[in-house]
């Protein structure tokens, strides 16, 4: 338990310091508002595409890939049952924090715990999960909400993550794993994503003037931080694959849900100022809850 928290305290070390430097006004609010673009439309996709175009893609990912979903389909499934009755905006917040996940913690913990060969597995998990995950939520949304989910979709088809994770899985694929000077500038910029996107995730936080149904927020927490990881863990006890995907899988679970939620919830008529006290509570829980369903993934699995 100590040697893990220890190993992503840096990590969680960096979210606080995001969001002691913007309410400092540290250099500036635009600063952190442009940042979150350079994240989001150039660093992370550079860091997906160097690292996908270049993974080992050969086996043992099947496995792998039914734990993630596992959990993710377990966890939205929990938040539509718990969220019946109530308003369909809260309902639709709730959803969203059941089942979506931080990717930038994500990969930022996965090398912590495991250096190079557990960002590598973590970035395959994010191929697996971004893409559905988003499809799946957009289109219950939709049905929740009655918006223009069309209109959601299309923009997820432009959306820089995922393609950048089917450039990467295509020159995978094709063989061109290794460009020159591409490939070399997409790993320069990838090695800054990490650090950066850190701080704008804590930069994103919002502490003060939060709103929203305590019931909904209790029961979002439910889903992501019990119903998803124990699904994950039964679908290792009966797949037993390898011990990494299980831990890297098992990070993903307890992970909080990511600041992307807030603007759908925005884009989509949900209710936004219930998604923020969502994401804040749930990030800062995680800072011991994360560890502890490591630690007792590991003791029920018997992994090292």
């Amino acid at each position: 338990m100590l040697t893990t928290f220890l190993a992503i305290a840096p990590v969680f070390a960096l979210i606080l310091m995001g969001y002691g430097l913007r309410r400092g006004g540290i250099p500036s609010t635009e600063f952190w508002n442009l940042n979150d673009r350079l994240v989001y439309w150039v660093l992370m996709p550079a860091l997906f595409f160097a690292k996908i175009s270049a993974a080992d893609l050969s086996g043992g990912l099947g496995d792998y890939a039914i734990l993630l979903y596992a959990g993710f389909f377990c966890a939205i499934l929990c938040g539509w049952v718990l969220s019946r009755g109530m308003p369909a905006p809260q309902a639709s917040s709730l959803l969203q924090g059941s089942a979506r996940f931080n990717t930038f913690v994500a990969l930022a913990i996965a090398e912590a715990l495991f250096g190079a060969e557990g960002l590598q597995v973590a970035v395959l998990g994010s191929a697996f999960l971004v893409p559905v995950v988003n499809v799946t939520v957009v289109t219950l949304m939709t049905r929740q909400l009655g918006g223009n989910g069309k209109t959601v979709l299309r923009g997820l088809i432009k959306n820089p993550l995922i393609l950048s994770i089917c450039a990467g899985a295509l020159f995978n694929v094709l063989g061109l794993k290794e460009v020159p000077v591409l490939h070399e500038i997409a790993r320069i910029l990838g090695s800054a994503a990490l650090p950066i996107m850190l701080l704008c995730v804590g930069a994103n936080l919002k502490l003060r003037g939060l709103s929203g149904s305590r019931r909904a927020i209790g029961f979002s927490t439910v889903g992501k931080f019990l119903i998803n990881p124990a699904a994950v863990v039964i679908a290792a006890l009966v797949l037993t694959p390898d011990p990494l995907a299980i831990e890297v899988a098992l990070i993903f679970a307890a992970l909080p849900t990511g600041v992307a939620s807030y603007t759908l919830a925005r884009e989509m008529g949900g209710d936004a100022p219930l998604m923020a006290a969502i994401i804040t509570t749930q990030t800062l829980l995680s800072f011991i809850t994360l560890p502890v369903t490591l630690l007792v993934g590991r003791m029920i699995l018997s992994l090292n």
